[in-house]
C-alpha cells in the first residue's frame, strides 16, 4: 500500500468516501462536505500522486482501489457508499470488483468503465511529454482548465497544477491511458449506483455513462446535467447534490 493522504471530515454519520478525478483532489468536493458535511461522515482520499499521497513509480487503478480498502482497514470501516468523480470513478468501481461487501452504494460521476481512446491516449501522453520538457506551462495548464472545469474560475486549481511534481506526471498519465476495460464486468457489482453525466463533458461523451448505467444490475440514471462540465461536482454543485443526498440517504 503507498502512504495514503486523506481528511477525515468526522461525524457520526454512514461513511462516504470521495475519490477525486486526475490532476485534482479531495477538495474539489467541498460543495458536497459544506451541503451534507453534518449529515454523513465523508472521507476524501488522495490518490496516489495527488494531494500529498506520493507516486513515484507506475501504478495502475486496481492499486489505488487496493490503497482505498487498505486506508478502510486502517480506519476500522467495513462498509462505505463512494462517491467518485471521472479517475475517482475508476478506481471505486474496482474496489467494488475486489470487495463488493464494502460498498454500500456508488454514486459515479463523468466517469468510464472503458479503456482510454486511442487518440485521447496519444493526446494525453504528448501533454505528459510537453509538461516533462516545458514545464506546466499556461498553454497545457489552461487546456486541462478548459476540457474539466468548462467556464468556472480555475485559478485556484492552475496554481496546484503548476506546483505539481514535475516527474510525477508521466506515472499519472500512464495509468490514466494504460488502464484496462472493465465494462464487461459491470455486471458483478451489486450495489445501487448513480450515474450522472454533464451535458458539456469534453473529456468523456454520454455514451460512457449509459454504458455504466446499462452494465450495473442496480442503476439509476444516466442523469444528464444541463451545461455541466467534466468535473461535475464542482462546476454543478447545486444540480449534483440535488441527486446525490437522496441517493445516499436511501442506500447507506
Amino acid at each position: 500500500m503507498a502512504r495514503v493522504d486523506y481528511v477525515d471530515h468526522g461525524g457520526s454519520g454512514p461513511v462516504v468516501v470521495l475519490l477525486h478525478s486526475f490532476l485534482m483532489d479531495a477538495t474539489m468536493f467541498a460543495p458536497q462536505v459544506a451541503e451534507f458535511g453534518a449529515e454523513f461522515r465523508f472521507i476524501g482520499v488522495n490518490q496516489r500522486g495527488h494531494g500529498d499521497t506520493p507516486a513515484t513509480e507506475a501504478f495502475d487503478y486496481w492499486d489505488s482501489a487496493r490503497d482505498v480498502l487498505e486506508l478502510l482497514d486502517e480506519l476500522g470501516i467495513d462498509r462505505a457508499a463512494f462517491v467518485g468523480v471521472s479517475q475517482g470513478g475508476f478506481v471505486a468501481m474496482r474496489v467494488a470488483l475486489l470487495d463488493p461487501q464494502r460498498v454500500a452504494a456508488l454514486a459515479l460521476i463523468s466517469s468510464s468503465a472503458s479503456p482510454e481512446a486511442p487518440p485521447t491516449a496519444a493526446n494525453y501522453r504528448q501533454m505528459a511529454t510537453n509538461w516533462l520538457e516545458m514545464g506546466p506551462i499556461d498553454p497545457i495548464v489552461n487546456m486541462i482548465a478548459a476540457i474539466c472545469l468548462g467556464n468556472m474560475e480555475a485559478e485556484d486549481w492552475k496554481a496546484k497544477w503548476r506546483a505539481q511534481p514535475t516527474e510525477s506526471v508521466e506515472v499519472l498519465v500512464g495509468a490514466l491511458v494504460s488502464r484496462d476495460d472493465i465494462v464487461g464486468r459491470l455486471g458483478e457489482i451489486d450495489a445501487p449506483a448513480l450515474v450522472l453525466q454533464g451535458s458539456a463533458d469534453l473529456a468523456y461523451p454520454l455514451g460512457r455513462a449509459r454504458e455504466i448505467a446499462e452494465g450495473l444490475p442496480k442503476a439509476e440514471g444516466p442523469i444528464v446535467i444541463e451545461g455541466g462540465a467534466h468535473f461535475l461536482s464542482l462546476t454543478n454543485p447545486d444540480e449534483v447534490n440535488a441527486h446525490l443526498g437522496p441517493f445516499l440517504r436511501a442506500n447507506i
